[in-house]
C-alpha cells in the first residue's frame, strides 16, 4: 500500500467529528477509542491525528512530538483499560498482505482473554 493518504477514510471522518466514537483518551496528536466490532473483551484503537497510512509511514514522517504523544498515549490507554493486568496484544496491519482494512495508521490494543497464536504456522 503506498503512503498516499485518503482523507475520506473512516478514521479521518472520525477525527473530523463526522462519525461518532466511544473515546477512551484524546490528546493533541492522538485519539484512542473502542472498536465498534471488538475481537476481544478489550479492543481499543489508537490512531495518530496526522495523515499517516502505515506504521512505517508514521515512524518515518511523524514529528518527534507526534511520535512521543502517540506512544505515551498508548501506554496510558493500556493502563486505563486494564489491558496490562493479564497481558495484551498490540497489532498494526499494513497493506494488502497485512490485511489492513482502513488506510490510516492505527494500533489495535486487544486483551481481556487468551488471544491464541498471532499467526498460523505455514
Amino acid at each position: 500500500m503506498p503512503n498516499t493518504y485518503d482523507p475520506q477514510n473512516i478514521f479521518a471522518r472520525i477525527l473530523r467529528g463526522e462519525i461518532p466514537n466511544k473515546t477512551v483518551l484524546e490528546t493533541a496528536h492522538t485519539l484512542a477509542f473502542h472498536d465498534i466490532h471488538p475481537q476481544a473483551p478489550i479492543h481499543v484503537l489508537v490512531i495518530p491525528k496526522g495523515p499517516y497510512v502505515t506504521f512505517d509511514h508514521f515512524a518515518a514522517e511523524a514529528s518527534a512530538e507526534e511520535l512521543l504523544d502517540f506512544h505515551r498515549t498508548t501506554a496510558s490507554v493500556v493502563a486505563m483499560v486494564g489491558a496490562a493486568e493479564g497481558g495484551y496484544r498490540a497489532i498494526s496491519n499494513a497493506g494488502v498482505n497485512g490485511m489492513q482494512e482502513v488506510p490510516h495508521y492505527h494500533l489495535h490494543i486487544l486483551g481481556g482473554r487468551v488471544l491464541g497464536r498471532l499467526v498460523e504456522r505455514a
